[in-house]
Formats: structure tokens, sequence, C-alpha cells
């Protein structure tokens, strides 16, 4: 055979190949050994070609973005976004809606606990248009959480779809699931509204769509974990909670400076209860058990907004918490400085008392959160 007529085996693979229809994206934070066998799964449910898989990593400390490399290297299907400084499902989810052209868009979680069986059904019901959201349930007829072997999850879960059909009025037997389809456009349109706040992306993309959305369940067998460890953590509930409020007030006051108020607000309480305990329990005078009061009110508040309020960027390096502790303590000193000499001013000026205090106090806590987003959790 010449040259010239010897087939071109790439050629010939290319022209076989199905256009891309499918993108799956695949939130990960240290699920390094899930994801070859994890692709390997997809491929035998979708065949050799027609989607491409895109691994949004949260800069893992295993090394799950380098493996995911990789396996890109290799598989041109595999594509990898790894993400400094960002954390949370839900906004890698939405990172992932605006990195493919596929014309379908499907998220599910990379720890083999989601069926890529169910991706074919999904699939063909929403390009039918049978439905423009086809979800993974874990509580339609036929699905089972048996081999899951955890309980308590499954009570919390249940509690939280009531909660959130109730405030939202979506109405299906899942919204809380992390395995979803959808045409990519109809993703795209609603992510300059979307909250991208905590885990659940789905919740956020069905309560913020104008045009209620014809949802289809599609009973899941929810599996235990394969490897790795959860991307949920004790703040669930909490973040759970943020996301109810953003889809409801946040356009009102945002939802992480309503988190920052009310830690404040806690910070007030931690404030008093070391004050009164060095002047009664430990004889302390006024002034000095108020400076300790301040520091350890200000050092409680580092914490419990590292915990929750900026839980996406949360410091967890000791020398990034040292300095994002540090650089809080020195925000909060100004914010107080600029508390008290603008309600000072206003009091001479004839404000009343408690006006004049709540202004000071909205002003500090403004400036609080101005200068701990730039320059705690935004540098650190």
């Amino acid at each position: 055979m010449t040259p010239q007529t010897q087939p071109d085996t790439a050629t010939a693979t290319l022209a076989s190949a199905r256009p891309l229809e499918l993108a799956i994206i695949l939130p990960t934070l240290n699920e390094r050994d899930n994801l070859a066998p994890l692709v390997e799964r997809i491929e035998g449910a979708l065949g050799l070609s027609g989607w491409e898989v895109l691994i949004v990593d949260d800069n893992s400390s295993d090394g799950t973005s380098d493996e995911a490399r990789r396996l890109a290297l290799s598989d041109p299907r595999v594509r990898v976004i790894q993400r400094i400084g960002r954390r949370g499902l839900s906004s890698a989810a939405i990172e992932g809606f605006c990195a493919t052209a596929a014309p379908y868009v499907a998220v599910m979680d990379a720890d083999h606990q989601h069926d890529p069986k169910l991706l074919v059904d999904m699939l063909a019901c929403v390009k039918s248009g049978e439905a423009d959201v086809a979800v993974a349930s874990r509580f339609a007829e036929g699905a089972s959480m048996e081999e899951w072997g955890r309980p308590d999850r499954e009570k919390l879960s249940s509690v939280a779809n009531t909660l959130a059909r109730k405030l939202t009025g979506v109405e299906l037997s899942d919204p809380m699931s992390g395995f979803f389809l959808l045409p990519s456009a109809t993703a795209r349109a609603l992510v300059p509204n979307l909250s991208g706040i905590g885990f659940k992306i789905l919740l956020d993309l069905l309560a913020t769509s104008e045009t209620p959305l014809k949802v289809k369940d599609f009973p899941m067998n929810f599996s235990a974990r394969r490897s790795g460890e959860s991307k949920l953590d004790r703040a669930i509930a909490l973040d759970f909670l943020a996301g109810l409020y953003d889809k409801s007030f946040g356009r009102v006051i945002p939802t992480r400076f309503a988190l920052f108020g009310t830690v404040g607000v806690i910070g007030v309480g931690v404030h008093m209860a070391i004050l009164y305990a060095f002047l009664l329990f430990g004889g302390a005078n006024f002034s000095w058990s108020q400076a300790v009061a301040t520091f350890g009110a200000m050092s409680f508040n580092f914490w419990l907004n590292n915990f929750l309020t900026y839980r996406d960027k949360r410091l967890s390096t000791p020398k990034g918490i040292f300095w994002g502790w540090a650089a809080f303590i020195a925000a909060c000193s100004i914010g107080a400085f600029a508390n008290v000499a603008v309600a000072t001013t206003l009091h001479d000026r004839g404000l009343h008392t408690v006006l004049a205090a709540l202004v000071g106090i909205g002003i500090g806590s403004v400036w609080n959160y101005a200068l701990s987003s730039r320059f705690v959790w935004g540098r650190y």
C-alpha cells in the first residue's frame, strides 16, 4: 500500500467520533484516587465519544489536579480547572457551565456515589424536551440509599428538602440533589443571578429561574463513597441556610455581609462574657478586663468568620491563619476607632445617644467587612 492510499488512523477516528454533546462537571476536593475509575465508568455508560469531563478542583492537597492533568495528557475528553483561593461546589459548577461548548451539561460527584449510567436516560429526557432539568433523586420512588449507610444524613437531607420546597416553591423529590443535567444555554443564562454560595447549586438554579423549569426525577441508587473525603463539613447546615437567605433577601443585604454582622452580634456576647468573667472572678480592673475582652472577641470573630462567612476562602495553613488573624485584629481596631469617632461626632452635634451609637456601629461594621474582605480573606 502506498503512502497516499494508507488510511490515516487519526482521521478515521475523528470521522467516526460523535460530536461533543455532553459535558460532565466534577467538582473535586481530594478525589485523586477516584478520577481514573470514574472516567472509565463514564465511558462505559456513554461510549467512546460525544462527551467530556471537566474536573473543577479546589486546589486539593492530595494532588487531584495533577492526576487530572495526567489523565488529560492521554485522554482529550478530560479537562481540568484548578482553582486557587476559591471553594464550594456551587461556584465550581458555575465555572464549569461557562467553560464548555457542549450543548448539555451535567453535574455529579466524583466520589462514585452517583451512577453514570443514569446520564443516558437523563440526557435523552432533556434532549426530547420532556423536561428542562433531569434530576437523579435519592427520594423518588424506586430510589435507594441502603448502600450509603448513613441514616443520620438521610434524615437531615429529608428535612432540608422539605424546608427548601416550602421556601422556594420548588416541587421535586430531591431539590438538594448534587446530580442533575440541563441544557448549557439554560445554565449560562441563569449564571449572572446565581448566588454561587455553598453546595446546593440545583436549588439555586431552580429558585433563580423566573420561568418555572420543568423537572423530571430519576430514581438513584445512592452508593457509599469510594475513596477520599467528603466535601461537606459541620458548617453544611449553616451553609444551606445561607443559600436560602441569599435567594430570599440577598438583594437587600448581601449574604456575606449578613453573616459577618451575625458573627459580630455573637461576638458581642463573647465580649461581655469575657469582660464579666475577669471583673467578677479575676479581680481585674475595668480597663484591663475591657482590653482582654475586646481582644478575645476579635479572635473569636476571626475564627467564626473563617469557618462560616468566608468558608469558600477559608484560611487553613498555620501561616495563613496567623497572618489572617493579625490582619483581622488590625482591621477591626481601625473599625473600632471609626465607630467611636463617628458616634462621638454625631452625639456632640445633638443626635440621640442610641442613634449615634447605632450609626457608629454600622460604620464600624461596614469598615471591618470591607477591610477584612480585601486584606484578610482576599489576600491570605
